[in-house]
């Protein structure tokens, strides 16, 4: 089953008409993207877009054989009328499955916005998946089926993959393709990278996938370290790179403080925005979780771990750092850290605060705080596979380059 691409963008497409932002200014060439728009096999056209034939004509196809348009969802605007010869657009309603004179069956996929999505199976036994914008599918069960490919909604739902995933309908040999792209992701390697933490990817309007052909998987790492300073984005970031999948264990190393308004309110802040399957360990014992086989970690964050290490090893005791003695024993917990993250079978994404480019710590107390972070941040990050620095909400990556 061959599947053209004959746009990739929201119904208002990319750049958005009118629009002054820079991400919209920066969407040209091959980041430019049409409204969302699927042919398959050349018979079988998944949502009507403005200017499909000429799209069609300039990705090498024609829709002078569709036999079928289905719609996916309600059209903002004028409704768009059919070019001459194409079959009037319908929608199919949920849970019907329709079987085309192509050798096609369609059925319609339950959505959790108003519209509706189909799961497309061809003449030779493949399977894709369509969702349109901003949907995820409703009562999707456990032990699905795997889609050989899924065109959904990745940046704008990414509770939807990791939905499918948890149900078995997006397995590691899914094919995962963004569309609906918008302006809210800068187009070009920032979309990539979002996309590919996500075990995603776009493609170009206009491009040709054939469905169950093996495609290279974006490699998604097992070891990942945030870096940033203090409101940099850095957590923000590390949820991110997680969101799209399910049964994440969240491990908070803050633990909670009696009394302290300002902390609570952080803490529900953070709470409120990670997705509700996501469970909360508050612990700084990661050696175990490290350990156990489970679902991926994240660990946030790394300095307020270290200075629970520090007290308890008195390290912030004159004395007793300047004989070795509490100098040792907190070595010894941040060489097991390390040791314990290399490893690992688990996938692991830490968040630490960078440090040496602030104020010089006043006491000989922050100093070696700073100088413990930042021994901790190299050997950690040097046990990853990826390594971010994020500044003003924009992350650098590190490793790989």
């Amino acid at each position: 089953m061959e599947l053209t691409l004959l746009g990739t963008g929201t119904p208002s497409g990319l750049p958005r008409p009118g629009c002054p932002c820079a991400a919209c200014a920066t969407a040209v060439g091959d980041e430019a993207r049409a409204p969302t728009a699927l042919l398959l096999d050349g018979s079988l056209l998944l949502d009507l877009t403005p200017g499909a034939a000429l799209a069609a004509a300039r990705a090498g196809q024609t829709v002078t054989g569709v036999r079928q348009v289905l719609l996916s969802h309600p059209h903002n605007g004028p409704a768009v009328e059919a070019p001459a010869g194409l079959p009037a657009p319908e929608r199919v309603p949920d849970g019907r499955e329709i079987t085309l004179i192509s050798g096609h069956r369609v059925q319609a996929v339950a959505v959790d916005v108003p519209g509706t999505g189909y799961a497309v199976t061809g003449p030779d036994g493949d399977r894709l998946l369509y969702l349109p914008p901003e949907a995820a599918p409703a009562g999707v069960s456990e032990g699905h089926e795997p889609y050989d490919l899924a065109v959904l909604d990745v940046n704008g739902r990414p509770d939807a993959l990791a939905r499918l995933r948890a149900a078995g309908a997006v397995a590691a040999t899914t094919d995962v393709v963004a569309v609906h792209l918008d302006h809210d992701v800068p187009p070009g390697p920032e979309l990539h990278r979002r996309l590919a933490a996500a075990g995603a990817r776009a493609v170009a309007d206009g491009e040709t996938l054939v469905v169950g052909d093996f495609q290279e998987v974006p490699d998604l790492p097992r070891r990942t370290l945030v870096l940033g300073g203090a409101r940099s984005g850095k957590s923000v970031e590390a949820e991110r790179r997680l969101e799209s999948f399910p049964d994440v264990v969240y491990v908070a190393t803050g633990g909670t403080r009696e009394g302290d308004g300002d902390w609570a309110d952080r803490v529900a802040l953070h709470r409120e925005r990670r997705p509700g399957s996501w469970r909360t360990v508050e612990t700084c014992d990661l050696l175990p979780l490290l350990a156990e086989e489970g679902p991926p970690l994240l660990v946030d964050c790394l300095a307020l771990w270290l200075t629970d290490a520090m007290d308890r090893a008195a390290a912030w005791d004159e004395e007793r750092w300047a004989s070795g003695v509490a100098r040792r024993e907190l070595h010894e917990r941040t060489d097991a850290l390390t040791e314990a993250v290399r490893n690992t079978r688990r996938s692991v994404v830490a968040v630490s605060n960078e440090v040496g480019s602030g104020v010089h710590p006043a006491t000989s107390a922050g100093r070696r705080f700073r100088d413990e972070l930042g021994r901790l941040n190299a050997a950690f990050g040097a046990e990853c596979e990826h390594l971010l620095l994020v500044v003003a909400g924009q992350p650098l990556l590190l490793r790989p380059r």
